[in-house]
């Protein structure tokens, strides 16, 4: 027995409701390695001159960070 699908869009948040983050801190590995969990999952970026990880868990919140990274505009989604 076939099924009707529902295409009903349900708005949950209005549009741009959640804040990107556009002006990114970081902390040292030092930092990090005491402040975040072993399995905390990030979203890792290597460069030439940098590396960079952004924390999911902060993602989950934001969805978007605006960042610059080796001098090029960078936009990072969850």
């Amino acid at each position: 027995m076939a099924t009707q699908q529902d295409d009903t869009l349900y708005v949950v948040v209005p549009r741009d409701a959640i804040r990107a983050i556009d002006d990114p801190e970081f902390e040292s590995v030092e930092e990090a390695d005491r402040r975040m969990a072993d399995e905390e999952i990030v979203i890792g970026l290597v460069g030439e001159r940098e590396q960079r990880a952004y924390s999911t868990w902060h993602l989950d919140r934001h969805e978007i960070v605006n960042d610059l990274f080796e001098g090029q505009p960078l936009a990072v989604t969850w």
